[in-house]
């Protein structure tokens, strides 16, 4: 329907590509984030959604990568104290992970969820219950269940961003092909051939960097265009800058299509031991099963 109406399609849409930043993205995998594309995907919008997220965790792997990446402040909502430590974080700027909810969650949480910020005076405020607190920007709020299959209210959905981290079968058999997997430490790759690991480790970061290299480039001439006075082509500091940017652009595109065309490369290698994910994915989900 969109091609005939001539309207732009495209057909492999990637989410990470469109709004993911491979070092972030390699970062996030460091702190134990699985590396398949479900998982990377779900970070995204965990850490891009206005509201906050409320994750379906019950193997535990979003749980031990926000608690790795943000230095989380666990709370249970069983805790007799876990309002007056919610109140500390607020003040200080920590990152909170609420674990453990069921399928409700306590109505004090209301303003926290709705972001009822108000300013008095230069002075961030939100009120918890009858307690006005300081709120600092950089406070976080994670939310997660380790329920497989809850049944949220819609008063609870349209409150935070329900993400489903729940390992399925096609994201098992990703992780047992990744270098870091939170079910399974015995990876098919990292254990045949760990040169490859290493050496996609390494792309991943030299692409990323090269990437920023190239935006930079971009903006530097652009701010150079946009200070410029007169005739662009009598001043030669300009000239002399938009020659080496050129060069240098030039140089980075160079070495991006040579990282681009190695991780290929390890990517079809990898494919070679994919079998054997795949049957470690469905001895995993059978021995859940029983």
């Amino acid at each position: 329907a969109c091609a005939s109406g001539s309207i732009a399609v495209e057909p492999e849409f990637s989410l990470e590509r469109v709004l993911g930043d491979p070092p972030t993205v390699r970062a996030w995998n460091v702190h134990g984030l699985p590396s398949d594309k479900i998982s990377t995907e779900n970070a995204i919008i965990v850490s891009q959604a206005w509201r906050w997220p409320l994750m379906i965790d019950p193997q535990m792997q979003a749980s031990q990568w926000v608690r790795a990446q943000h230095k989380a402040k666990v709370i249970l909502l069983s805790d007799s104290s876990w309002l007056r430590v919610l109140e500390t974080c607020i003040r200080t700027g920590t990152a909170v992970l609420l674990d453990c909810v069921g399928e409700t969650l306590d109505p004090a949480l209301e303003p926290v969820l709705a972001k009822q910020v108000v300013s008095d005076e230069g002075r961030l405020l939100i009120r918890l219950r009858d307690t006005a607190v300081d709120y600092d920007k950089d406070f976080r709020l994670y939310i997660a269940s380790r329920l497989p299959n809850p049944h949220f209210a819609p008063e609870v959905c349209v409150k935070v961003t329900v993400v489903n981290f729940t390992v399925t079968a096609d994201g098992l058999e990703d992780q047992l092909l990744s270098q870091k997997s939170n079910l399974v430490r015995d990876q098919v790759v990292a254990q045949e051939r760990p040169e490859l690991e290493e050496e996609k480790n390494q792309l991943v970061v030299q692409i990323g960097g090269e990437k920023k290299r190239l935006a930079e480039l971009e903006d530097k001439i652009l701010f150079l265009l946009g200070v410029s006075r007169g005739n662009i082509l009598e001043d030669e500091v300009l000239v002399a800058a938009l020659k080496a940017s050129k060069a240098s652009s030039q140089d980075v595109r160079h070495q991006l299509a040579q990282a681009t065309d190695t991780q290929a490369r390890i990517e079809t290698a990898c494919e070679g031991y994919k079998a054997v994910a795949k049957r470690g994915a469905i001895l995993y989900f059978v021995i859940a099963d029983l």
